[in-house]
């Protein structure tokens, strides 16, 4: 069975979970933690609408889930990523959107379906930069 693609062809990337933890990166190398914080501040990604954090130019930020700062001493790299590419699995009632699991969703528009809300690549930059995150 093949996997997925994405816009442009590329393939949804397999990963593997261990423990509360995906260890491999999902490009098989590191973020770019820049391009993770303008992902996190950009409302179209939504992590800004539900979190909060040191993002001091925005003035309004989310209150339902956790705030994210210092999320990278609370969490490792592994976890981070988990929680991005499908919190769902660490917790069965978030709310959090699954930004990279495509199988097994509800309520998923058309147009998504079979998609995965973002790249491997910007999944990388996100948790490049909440990594960097420690205060």
């Amino acid at each position: 069975m093949a996997l997925p693609r994405l816009a442009g062809g590329e393939e949804l990337k397999s990963y593997s979970v261990t423990g509360d933890a995906i260890v491999e990166s999902l490009t098989g190398e590191a973020g770019d933690a820049a391009r993770g914080r303008k992902l996190v501040v950009d409302r179209a990604n939504t992590c800004i609408l539900c979190h909060s954090g040191p993002f001091p130019e925005d003035k309004f930020q989310g209150d339902l889930a956790p705030n994210l700062s210092g999320v990278g001493n609370r969490w490792s790299v592994g976890q981070l990523r988990l929680r991005l590419v499908d919190a769902s699995r660490l917790n069965p009632g978030t709310i959090m959107p699954s930004y990279y699991r495509v199988d097994g969703l509800d309520r998923v528009a058309k147009a998504w379906s079979g998609k995965p809300i973002l790249s491997a690549r910007q999944i990388e930059d996100i948790v490049a930069y909440l990594a960097t995150l420690r205060d």
